[in-house]
């Protein structure tokens, strides 16, 4: 794990919290919104934020994620 994710779980860890990790898919919901999003989701202090990569055939996806990639 590299360092910044352990120091992003320590600090969440020290404040006594769960860590706040929001997911994306890279490109929702427009191409154009995404940075948007993500330096909203930054100021409201995500701690670490996953940008998923859409793909064709997401099996190993839920249902709300296979919407959001299409």
């Amino acid at each position: 794990m590299s360092e910044a994710l352990l120091s992003a779980f320590a600090k969440a860890k020290r404040e006594e919290r769960p860590a706040f990790i929001p997911y994306i898919p890279a490109g929702y919901p427009a191409p154009d919104q995404t940075v948007p999003i993500l330096l909203a989701l930054e100021k409201a202090g995500a701690d670490i934020i996953e940008v998923g990569v859409p793909f064709t055939d997401p099996i190993a996806d839920g249902p709300t994620i296979q919407a959001a990639n299409q």
